[in-house]
């Protein structure tokens, strides 16, 4: 029998220190659902980018009662075991709105959350249990350890009240990353037989709340370095994240299966990234085909 756990607001001394804003609550139906509306209200603001610095805030949550994926699936988590955080930044709206590049948007947000996890690894001096239990990234937004999804990104633009739909295209508008990752989970609590916990596959790691908040502190800095690189040479640094992808991207050189919101899919082997962040699946027809929008399986 597994015992329901109660939320507490998390304790994040760590990023407290390195963020332009935190918020933190014990329970909310969704992270990114609580920063949008904050930021509709103006009650949660990020000040102008200066001299290349770009301002982050945060919202963390212990438990969602209603976590949101992508393509409206839903995140299940659990209080003290799972970290549920979303993380606001300020970019111009040319660049979010330029679908050349903003794909890179959501890119960036995984290799973040990949630096930040080895990092926190690094720091407390903790090994992996298996020399093939490196994390990785399922194209285009879940966190991969062993070919199990350890942790699923959401990104969403939010228009702030300073900010309209007529607005100029060098008006900002905020980009709100949603991050959630199995920390702490034991197996028995384990939502999917698809899906897994960082705990499972590292030793010598801490606290869980340690783990949140080392890892959100890292979060917030990855999040405000390379955002700031991106939107001072978006094209440049697209060719730049497409190369460091490469390496981390979990569904290359496999037999993959997309799915796509109107019920078809596509298999193929996934091939690598296009300049926009677009999927290559090359089809057994020799064909290659890009797919922006689908969720991908490997066969």
């Amino acid at each position: 029998m597994m015992i329901a756990l109660k939320a507490a607001t998390p304790q994040l001394p760590r990023t407290t220190a390195v963020a332009d804003h935190v918020v933190a609550v014990d329970e909310t139906d969704s992270t990114n659902a609580l920063a949008a509306q904050m930021i509709g209200d103006g009650s949660l603001t990020l000040p102008d980018h200066q001299d290349g610095e770009l301002a982050v805030a945060v919202v963390a949550a212990d438990r969602q009662t209603a976590g949101r994926g992508r393509n409206g699936h839903k995140w299940i988590s659990q209080p003290g075991r799972c970290s549920t955080m979303s993380y606001a930044v300020r970019i111009p709206r040319a660049i979010a709105t330029d679908e050349s590049v903003n794909g890179w948007l959501q890119m960036i947000a995984g290799l973040v959350t990949l630096d930040a996890l080895n990092g926190m690894i690094e720091e407390y001096g903790a090994a992996p249990n298996q020399p093939d239990c490196l994390l990785e990234l399922k194209w285009p937004n879940d966190v991969f350890c062993h070919g199990l999804k350890l942790g699923g990104l959401l990104s969403e633009l939010v228009i702030p009240p300073s900010s309209g739909t007529d607005a100029d295209a060098d008006d900002d508008v905020v980009i709100v990353f949603g991050v959630g990752l199995n920390l702490a989970l034991g197996a028995c609590w384990l939502p999917t037989p698809q899906s897994t916990s960082l705990q499972l596959h590292v030793t010598g790691l801490p606290s869980f709340g340690e783990m949140r908040d080392a890892v959100a502190e890292r979060q917030v800095e990855g999040f405000r370095e390379r955002l700031a690189k991106f939107i001072a040479d978006p094209k440049g640094q697209a060719e730049s994240l497409r190369e460091e992808v490469k390496a981390v991207c979990w569904a290359r050189g496999r037999q993959v299966e997309a799915h796509f919101t109107d019920g078809t899919t596509l298999t193929g082997e996934a091939i690598g990234l296009n300049e926009d962040a677009s999927l290559i699946l090359r089809t057994q027809d020799g064909t290659d085909h890009t797919v922006r929008t689908a969720d991908v399986g490997v066969l």
